[in-house]
């Protein structure tokens, strides 16, 4: 794999780029220097420039020649709510927040493909860079969807990628129909009675309740659901009590779902439901569940993908381009966008020293 000589000119100022946005970064829907910057640059280059979409939201257009087509190329701007111990150079100067999906490294690498676009000019058509905010918790890609991006910027495709650490460095990895998973989740309150710890019979434990729930929750994906579909039911947390001699009023059960299927997706909330509900019932107390479908499934169009390793193995080599076997359990809310418009998302390696594998990357 060998880089244009003007994109390998250009790597110390995107790798300066990329540490500038690590130092600071941004919660999404609040990436305001990190837009501002991006709308100066993109402006430097001779794009046209529109902010706003999604509140921080940015989008890049150039043309070229006279043809009427036209793409998208996405890129994810914002941060984590994690505390950074890396001791880097640039490690992130905000109590609290780093960049530690590597949306950093998205945004430096979309604007280095602008500068390369910008330079060389050599398409015929139209080309939307969409710089999108909030792909960690509120779903900026829907936000921008429902605001208008593919009526104000029409596209006939979409792509977007994600670096991953797990594969080896420059390896294209992907994988046409699903590749990433429709994430939900689940509370569960069970609404106890409680009482003094050294009279048990006079209360209703959520905590015992709750632990019934717990267990009763792992035979969702075993029991209920085809072998063949692929689902994860993940218990991460259990909220109650403060002292081994107070029984609580009530517990709190947080409940992470995964699935592909639409099918599966309603059967694993209808049997989750279920069980809440009659568990604690079978204890003489009452479940309250808050179910909140997040992202859907992330699903790649053939055509698109197709092309997308074509593309791939005239670049980097056949050896450098994999089909994944089977679709990653995380989330990304690309998958609005390509329930808009055909496309693909694909994965690329950065693992550095022959590290490199293809487990699942930890995602939303």
């Amino acid at each position: 794999m060998k880089l244009s000589a003007s994109i390998d000119n250009a790597m110390p100022e995107l790798v300066a780029i990329r540490r500038d946005f690590h130092a600071h970064p941004e919660l999404g829907l609040a990436e305001t220097r990190t837009s501002a910057f991006v709308a100066r640059h993109l402006e430097a280059l001779g794009f046209e420039v529109t902010t706003g979409l999604a509140k921080t939201g940015v989008v890049g257009t150039l043309s070229c020649g006279t043809g009427s087509r036209s793409i998208g190329i996405r890129a994810d701007m914002d941060a984590l709510p994690i505390a950074e111990e890396t001791g880097l150079d640039y490690a992130s100067k905000t109590p609290g927040l780093m960049h530690a999906c590597g949306h950093d490294g998205h945004t430096a690498m979309l604007l280095g493909a602008a500068r390369a676009l910008a330079e060389r000019k050599n398409f015929n058509g139209t080309i939307h860079l969409i710089f999108q905010p909030a792909e960690e918790n509120a779903g900026g890609a829907k936000i921008m969807v429902d605001e208008g991006l593919f009526e104000r910027f029409p596209c006939d495709a979409v792509f977007a990628l994600h670096n991953e650490p797990n594969l080896p460095f420059g390896q294209f990895a992907l994988r046409d129909g699903p590749i990433m998973a429709a994430v939900d989740e689940a509370r569960i309150t069970v609404h106890g009675r409680g009482g003094h710890g050294a009279e048990p019979q006079e209360t209703a434990d959520p905590i015992v309740c709750g632990a019934s729930i717990v267990m009763a929750l792992q035979t969702v994906v075993a029991r209920n659901i085809h072998p063949m579909d692929p689902s994860v039911v993940t218990v991460g947390a259990f909220h109650a009590g403060s002292a081994s001699n107070i029984i609580p009023e009530r517990a709190e059960i947080v409940v992470g779902i995964r699935s592909f299927d639409p099918a599966v997706r309603d059967e694993l909330e209808r049997r989750i439901r279920m069980i809440a509900k009659s568990q604690a019932e079978s204890f003489g107390m009452r479940a309250t569940v808050d179910y909140e479908r997040s992202y859907d499934a992330t699903v790649n169009h053939k055509a698109e993908t197709d092309f997308l390793r074509e593309t791939a193995i005239r670049f980097a080599g056949a050896d450098h381009v994999v089909d994944l076997q089977r679709p990653f359990m995380g989330s990304e809310d690309f998958a609005y966008m390509l329930k808009e418009r055909p496309g693909s998302y694909f994965f690329l390696g950065s693992a550095r020293n022959g590290r490199g594998k293809v487990p699942p990357p930890p995602r939303l």
